[in-house]
């Protein structure tokens, strides 16, 4: 059985001729015509097909007028995640077998009244969330609502669910292949397209190049593979000729209507429908089999491209290019090296020496001097690194990356930067952290950010592509010499690679679930936050034992009782009964922080066979380097 109609087998040979190389023509926007039809933006079109499923089916028959053979049911966000936003994910089988009556009616009248054959594509999007090891969406949770909805689209069986699976506009590709792995689970006997979308340059949302995506597209059993949505039928027409090399497959094009562009207050695709027919005969030529349009085309569209369709010689060009066939490129992943080589503090965690860290945070202007000096305070006493966080509790302060540079450059000593998710893309993670690299950071503390409304801009807008467990895997792979996408960055950056912890969070059984992950993932010791109570402390070091990294106690001398009372209420740390009464009783503030020192003093004393090393937060105020010192008990020449 030739592997292009594998997955297709059990179905009708009707169907099975979409995988035979002869052109076959899609059709294309729908999000676009409901829009045209005065549908706002901000309503839930999967839903229109229980609420105006008149409205659905007009466009349906609109498409197969202009000459469309496969028509794709209204259904493109009809799952469990994105039906959430809206408050109906309880309508999932509704919604999509609704979608799929609908396009199956369409299907009959035009088949009654013209004797044309058409069929019937379930349209499968994206789930609109960030799937393990960037987000915190399980592989197995993902599979689950790609099978609910394919469980859906094809209930029935032929003639009532859908003819063919269609698996689109994939910004990634392990989210493609968890859809495709559905589908053969769910429906073995539907046939599959999956689309993956991709940027100007031709990559893949995740940075994974055309090439590799088209090998590991043919690895997932589906019945054809391809690129829809993306920057215009040119964009496609690139990654559908380097796609065609590496794979046996049918080849899908569906590009939209060029880049949207501002018109007078309106959004609009100047791409014209017959600029489109003229890139099908291209995207014919260049291997692809099913051609259609996404964003931005209508009806028009497709009937331009019908056009375009009928001067080819199809089989001649389907045979042309399907002889090509080279090996695709492998990445060569890079062993980084081993942690005792990546900085002091990577030798110290590996030879379970005892660490002590300071934390000082970046001033809120240009001039870092006073962090400078307290940097080699420190450094002169014996700290072994300074701890420079990042825009904490959402504050505009200077980059802890400019301030750990500026550390490292005048003291000589060793920084660790806190890396948030909260403010960058994946893509500015990735650059941030090669340039990091580059520039002799190597200790990151991997976190996920404070949101803004914590902070004293609270209309700024938070980015989170990731979490902290997804910047950890991040960080490991640029180690092992790859980037976001798999590909090679030629060596490893090298870095030490750690995690926050909070033993003292209300929710224990989730913090170290997450925890849990954060090693998995690839974290090599953790710092957790300002520890209080040694019996969270003690308990949290039980509950992580079977996966336990070194753990670095974080400690925080109070300065005074409204200092207690914002670790206990506002940031939510276990803060002992005990602890605040000795607080609330000091008599001044000198006394108070005496007494703050004192504390943080016994804590460390019993903390410290516990763990590997401490984490002295210093406090806000002008003797802050001092009660650090105190703290660590290193106080010769701080002026204390």
């Amino acid at each position: 059985m030739d592997r292009k109609t594998e997955g297709a087998s059990e179905g009708s040979a009707a169907v099975k001729r979409l995988f035979k190389g002869v052109p076959v023509l899609c059709d294309g926007a729908m999000g676009t015509m409901l829009y045209a039809r005065g549908v706002f933006i901000n309503r839930c079109y999967d839903e229109l097909n229980l609420s105006q499923p008149e409205l659905v089916r007009e466009v349906h028959i609109e498409y197969l007028q202009a000459g469309a053979e496969v028509i794709e049911t209204n259904t493109f966000g009809a799952n469990a995640f994105r039906l959430e936003h809206f408050g109906i994910r309880d309508k999932v089988r509704e919604i999509n077998m609704a979608g799929a009556r609908l396009a199956r009616e369409a299907v009959n009248q035009i088949r009654d009244k013209q004797a044309a054959e058409a069929f019937v594509a379930g349209a499968i999007g994206p789930l609109g969330i960030r799937l393990e090891p960037l987000g915190k969406v399980g592989l197995d949770e993902a599979r689950e609502a790609f099978s609910e909805q394919i469980a859906a689209l094809t209930e029935g069986g032929p003639g009532v669910g859908v003819d063919l699976l269609s698996i689109e506009t994939m910004t990634s590709l392990t989210e493609a292949e968890q859809a495709v792995a559905a589908a053969r689970a769910v429906a073995p006997g539907v046939p599959v397209i999956v689309m993956v979308t991709v940027d100007e340059e031709g990559n893949c949302l995740d940075g994974t190049s055309a090439e590799m995506a088209a090998r590991r597209l043919s690895d997932t059993g589906a019945d054809a593979i391809g690129c829809n949505c993306s920057a215009g039928p040119a964009t496609v027409l690139s990654v559908i000729e380097r796609m065609r090399p590496l794979t046996e497959l049918p080849l899908v094009a569906m590009p939209n209507a060029g880049i949207p562009r501002a018109v007078e207050g309106r959004t609009i695709y100047l791409t014209s429908p017959e600029y489109m027919a003229s890139f099908t005969r291209k995207l014919v030529k260049a291997g692809a089999s099913l051609v259609g349009g996404c964003c931005g085309t209508t009806p028009s569209y497709t009937r331009a491209m019908r056009g375009a369709l009928r001067a080819l010689d199809a089989m001649e060009s389907g045979a042309e290019v399907m002889e090509r066939r080279v090996e695709a490129p492998t990445t060569p992943k890079i062993s980084p090296p081993p942690l005792a080589q990546r900085s002091k503090v990577g030798a110290m965690v590996a030879a379970g020496e005892f660490v002590s860290m300071v934390e000082i945070v970046p001033p809120k202007g240009i001039n870092c001097s006073k962090e400078i000096d307290g940097a080699a305070q420190m450094h002169k006493l014996g700290v072994d690194a300074i701890n420079v966080p990042d825009s904490p509790r959402a504050s505009a302060r200077m980059s802890a990356q400019s301030l750990c540079v500026q550390i490292q450059q005048h003291v000589g000593i060793e920084t660790i930067l806190h890396y948030t998710c909260r403010d960058r893309n994946v893509l500015s993670i990735q650059s941030d952290l090669l340039g990091a690299s580059s520039i002799g950071l190597k200790n990151i503390l991997c976190l996920t950010g404070d949101p803004p409304k914590l902070g004293n801009y609270p209309d700024a807008t938070a980015v989170f592509d990731v979490d902290a467990i997804g910047l950890v895997n991040i960080v490991r792979n640029l180690n092992c010499g790859l980037d976001i996408g798999k590909n090679s960055i030629g060596e490893s950056t090298g870095f030490t690679i750690s995690v926050a912890a909070n033993p003292g969070v209300p929710d224990i059984d989730q913090e170290v679930r997450r925890f849990a992950y954060k090693v998995e993932a690839g974290a090599e010791f953790a710092i957790t936050q300002p520890v209080f109570d040694l019996r969270v402390l003690e308990e949290f070091l039980r509950r992580i034992e079977s996966f336990r990294i070194p753990i670095i106690a974080g400690i925080w001398p109070l300065t005074s009782l409204r200092n207690a009372e914002f670790m206990k209420n506002d940031l939510r740390l276990a803060v002992p009964d005990g602890v605040m009464t000795r607080m609330a009783q000091a008599g001044s503030p000198e006394a108070a922080r005496a007494e703050g020192v004192r504390i943080a003093q016994e804590m460390l004393a019993e903390a410290r066979p516990m763990v590997q090393g401490v984490q002295v937060s210093a406090p806000f105020g002008k003797d802050k380097y001092v009660a650090a010192a105190q703290v660590l008990g290193l106080t010769e020449g701080v002026g204390v």
